[in-house]
């Protein structure tokens, strides 16, 4: 089985600046793209950011200059440093990953729980 737990969120202050996480376990062979989606109250889940395995990078033009994804494949691991917060930005965040496993021939997309963040004006 393959968990995605992502941390960092919290409550910030419009202009502040905050770093989620999402870590990957389990008995992963590898791990191609992975992801932030946020999805505010009301609204449907929209992509943030993506990141392929080599590093090549795509962002929403809501975010783009403000936010940057970025991974460490030796820990399994991918960030979303997130600079100057609008109210706009309150959501909760997820993260995904299209990894395969050992036990497996193909990859498959895993979702996290999702992490909280909240932009005070």
């Amino acid at each position: 089985q393959v968990q995605l737990v992502e941390s960092g969120g919290g409550l910030v202050q419009a202009g502040g600046s905050l770093r989620l996480s999402c870590a990957a376990s389990g008995s992963i062979f590898s791990i191609n793209a992975m992801g932030w989606y946020r999805q505010a109250p009301g609204n449907q889940r929209e992509l943030v950011a993506t990141i392929a395995s080599g590093g090549s990078t795509n962002y929403a033009d809501s975010v783009k200059g403000r936010f940057t994804i970025s991974r460490d494949n030796a820990k399994n691991t991918m960030y979303l440093q997130m600079n100057s917060l609008k109210p706009e930005d309150t959501a909760v965040y997820y993260c995904n990953a299209d990894i395969r496993l050992y036990s497996l021939s193909y990859a498959k997309r895993y979702w996290g729980k999702g992490t909280l963040v909240t932009v005070s004006s």
